[in-house]
């Protein structure tokens, strides 16, 4: 008898049905239900060579959707990154480099130039 143990502890998924999970079995039961109900729907207006295609076009990616991961991520999450990094935040990116020492020095002279031209008062002059 052997015992598997994940190396990390969030690889680990509770098998439900047949090993899968149940997300994974959610997804196979969706994808399944699309596929009849568009083979009933339409087998009277196609042929079935049009319909049998129509049925692996809209089940499959119902069905990816319940094994796919990247990076931990799952096929919703994915798409929402996706759609984020590829169209709403895309777009031109210039590089522009930023000297930080330059830029403290520059501040500190600055302060020294100020210094010099504001006179410093004693607590004998507010007398």
């Amino acid at each position: 008898m052997e015992v598997r143990i994940n190396k990390e502890i969030k690889d680990y998924h509770e098998s439900l049905f047949f090993g899968l999970s149940t997300r994974q079995c959610f997804c196979s039961a969706l994808a399944l239900g699309a596929a009849v109900g568009i083979y009933f729907g339409l087998r009277r207006f196609v042929g079935s060579e049009v319909v049998s295609w129509l049925c692996i076009v809209c089940a499959a990616p119902l069905a990816i959707a319940g094994f796919f991961s990247y990076n931990g991520m799952t096929f919703e999450k994915f798409i929402i990154a996706w759609i984020k990094s590829e169209i709403i935040y895309s777009g031109v990116r210039p590089y522009r480099s930023e000297n930080i020492i330059y830029t403290l020095h520059q501040e500190v002279v600055e302060d020294e130039k100020r210094k010099k031209k504001t006179p410093v008062r004693s607590t004998l002059d507010s007398d």
